[in-house]
């Protein structure tokens, strides 16, 4: 039985990353109207989330570092 399971979980991540497979962006913006030259990878903008992460692990950081102090 535990054979089984961990054949099918394999089949299952293997067809899931089939599965997966992001489009391919458009050239120059796609069908935006006015996009200009913007570059192969849509020009998506990557800071929003790269201020949460780095928000999140601060405080991450601080709370371990003051656990850190009250052991001592």
């Amino acid at each position: 039985m535990k054979r089984i399971k961990r054949l099918a979980m394999i089949i299952m991540f293997i067809f899931l990353g089939y599965c997966s497979f992001a489009q391919p962006p458009a050239p120059n913006g796609g069908s935006n109207p006015g996009s200009g030259n913007t570059p192969v990878g849509g020009g998506a903008p990557i800071d929003g989330g790269l201020t949460i992460l780095l928000t999140l692990s601060a405080i991450y950081g601080a709370t371990r570092i003051k656990k850190f102090k009250k052991e001592d």
